[in-house]
């Protein structure tokens, strides 16, 4: 008998690489084997992102290309599902538009995939659901040395540029031992780091044992418990979720990595306010000033939408300023994207040329910034988590504890290895080391 084979591609953030992971388990579960290509498989699963256009329009042709596939199968051999946000926002138009997708689930509701699959009683899924998921889903490792752990989903925040409260629903916060026993899960089976998710990572408020509601700061402290974790992360954080105990955690906890994505997504008060964003530029610079006067030698990301409708020169001249200022170890940068049923998805009024010129002039910054700062440990000592190799010989790749891509090579395995690594040279984003 032939065996079930799953092809899953997995679109945009963390979190859905975290919710593909899931679905694996889910069906490995089931006894399916996992197909490196969509022709291997029977069930094709493509879990969306629906942040920007693009990526909800590339999903579209990746049905096309799919659909090319599925005719040369036999009847009733090969299903395709939609999950994800793209599915949660738009299931009712992929049905017009591609009735060849068998199944339609929201990223709250994959866990009943299996039970669809069987039953074929329904194409369409998009409640929120979360309790239930997350007391369905089995939790097995990646094979990798860090693993993914969702904490939180959803939003309250209501940026107007933004879909997540449409697809991922509102905040919505786990247990604290229901995360614990999801990470010993992961530590028996050999990972070293952690990596929190949420939408609104820090906005975390679960449930401890004495049935009192617990913050993110409690998280990382009750976590780092565990002997066998050596590494705690966490993405993506609001900065008026931000409190002083959590700042102060990056001081105190040493299994917290000295590394935050903390998006403000603009530098000047004006479009901030547009945005919704529920804090002005000087309430992001106390926050970093306060994580700076804690952790000196905290790496800070970020996120930036350029041409955001109503965005002048002075405006975006204002983001650039505040970059110049903060100095970005990395940042991600987009151009403004309307999104279906968002509050500025009809105030779009900026020239495509003109976004794409002030994207250039910041990414241009962004990279100036990020060069110099991996630049400036040529000649020092940093410890690496190793887990995976390079494309050339004896080459291993690790992170490090500021999040830098770090590669060095030795004859030894250095896999699931932390070493101090000496690093001899510096790419535009990586370190190059010797151990």
């Amino acid at each position: 008998m032939q065996k079930n084979k799953i092809y899953i591609k997995s679109y945009g953030c963390q979190m859905n690489v975290y919710d593909s992971n899931r679905i694996l388990d889910l069906f490995k579960n089931k006894d399916y084997e996992i197909a490196d290509d969509p022709k291997d498989a029977n069930l094709v699963v493509l879990n969306t992102c629906h942040i920007r256009e693009k990526a909800a329009e590339k999903v579209y042709s990746d049905i096309g290309r799919i659909n090319k596939i599925k005719k040369d199968k036999k009847k009733d051999s090969f299903k395709l599902v939609v999950a994800g946000c793209v599915a949660q926002a738009e299931g009712e138009e992929i049905k017009l538009r591609a009735p060849s997708v068998d199944f339609i689930v929201g990223p709250q509701s994959y866990h009943k995939l299996p039970e669809m699959l069987k039953t074929k009683d329904s194409i369409l899924s998009d409640e929120f659901t979360q309790n239930d998921k997350f007391k369905n889903l089995l939790y097995n490792s990646s094979g990798g040395v860090s693993e993914f752990v969702s904490i939180q989903e959803g939003c309250d925040k209501f940026c107007s540029f933004c879909v997540v409260p449409y697809t991922r629903g509102p905040e919505f916060s786990r247990p604290v031992n229901e995360i614990i026993n999801e990470i010993n899960k992961y530590l028996n089976q050999g990972v070293k780091e952690v990596i929190f998710l949420g939408q609104n990572v820090n906005a975390y408020h679960g449930i401890g044992e004495d049935g009192k509601t617990k913050d993110l700061a409690y998280l990382i402290n009750k976590v780092s418990e565990l002997e066998k974790l050596k590494r705690i992360r966490y993405m993506t954080s609001h900065p008026i979720d931000m409190t002083d105990t959590l700042i102060r955690v990056h001081k105190t906890n040493i299994k917290l990595m000295p590394f935050l994505h903390l998006p403000i997504q603009s530098g000047s008060n004006k479009i901030l306010k547009a945005m919704n964003r529920k804090h002005n530029v000087d309430f992001y610079r106390r926050i970093v000033e306060k994580l700076r006067n804690e952790k000196p030698d905290i790496a800070l990301s970020s996120d930036f939408i350029v041409g955001y409708p109503g965005e002048s020169d002075k405006d975006f001249n204002d983001t650039m300023k505040f970059v110049n200022e903060v100095k970005y170890v990395i940042a991600y940068s987009f151009i403004y994207s309307q999104r279906p049923g968002t509050p500025a998805q009809k105030k779009d009024n900026i020239p495509l040329a003109e976004k794409k010129a002030r994207l250039s002039a910041l990414q241009s910054l962004l990279k100036e910034q990020q060069k110099n700062y991996n630049k400036s440990f040529i000649g020092k000592k940093i410890e690496v988590l190793f887990d995976k190799k390079g494309r050339h010989k004896d080459q291993f790749i690790g992170r490090s504890i500021y999040n830098q891509s770090v590669f060095t090579s030795s004859e030894k395995n250095l896999i699931n290895k932390i070493a101090n690594a000496k690093i001899i040279n510096s790419t535009d984003f990586a370190l190059e080391s010797s151990v």
